[in-house]
């Protein structure tokens, strides 16, 4: 393989999709790219921008707006963070208001359409992984390598709990776990892109695994090519 891989990493929330891939990505000295990040991004927008007085996303406001976004990584302490008109947004983006809206503003067609050519243009050069819901099945079928992840619902909700107690936000497990029942519904029933595992993706179960032992079965595929 003369140019470096394309690796779709897919599956649900608090798999550690994204902070595996990173991971992986410095291993292989590929270019890591978040696209939940920016699907969070758009719903941080709309959340500042596209309110209704109902206190929901109007999302016929936010398709109008789409072309004042302009979301783009940039490299902050050799780490990708997003950066939307200019501004970093790269803690923002993970505040639980923008976890509790994100799928309902994920399964927009507009909202996908709008970030699709961003996903393709970055991985046509190659040597890119890129994790989200439909790398594998919509923004990159033709990846060189795609994986799926997956973990029991009680031990993704202990490991998001974790993380927004260590990043202070006050909550408890059962209120975590609802959330991700509710999202992984949304998800995996939305009619554009759903969350689903490619026919070709490899299935990663990490609820047993630690992240270590998780990067190195990823990796004992991508180095048998």
């Amino acid at each position: 393989m003369t140019k470096k891989p394309v690796i779709a990493i897919d599956g649900f929330s608090s798999t550690g999709k994204s902070s595996i891939s990173k991971i992986i990505a410095k291993t292989l000295g590929l270019i890591h790219m978040d696209t939940g990040a920016l699907y969070r991004g758009i719903t941080y927008f709309a959340l500042q921008n596209c309110i209704d007085d109902n206190n929901a996303v109007d999302i016929d406001r936010l398709i109008k707006n789409l072309p004042k976004i302009n979301l783009e990584f940039q490299n902050v302490d050799a780490e990708l963070q997003l950066f939307m008109n200019g501004n970093n947004i790269n803690k923002e983006i993970r505040f639980p208001q923008v976890s509790d809206h994100v799928s309902q503003v994920a399964k927009v067609a507009d909202v996908r359409n709008f970030l699709l050519k961003t996903q393709r243009d970055i991985a046509e050069k190659g040597g890119v992984i890129m994790d989200g819901r439909d790398i594998g099945t919509v923004v990159l079928p033709n990846a060189d390598f795609k994986f799926f992840m997956t973990a029991s619902q009680d031990e993704r909700a202990r490991r998001r709990f974790l993380e927004l107690e260590l990043a202070g936000e006050k909550t408890d497990i059962e209120t975590v776990k609802q959330n991700l029942i509710s999202r992984d519904k949304i998800d995996s029933e939305r009619e554009v892109s759903p969350l689903k595992q490619a026919d070709d993706a490899i299935l990663i179960d990490n609820t047993d695994i630690n992240k270590e032992e998780t990067i190195a079965l990823i990796l004992s595929y991508i180095k048998k090519f």
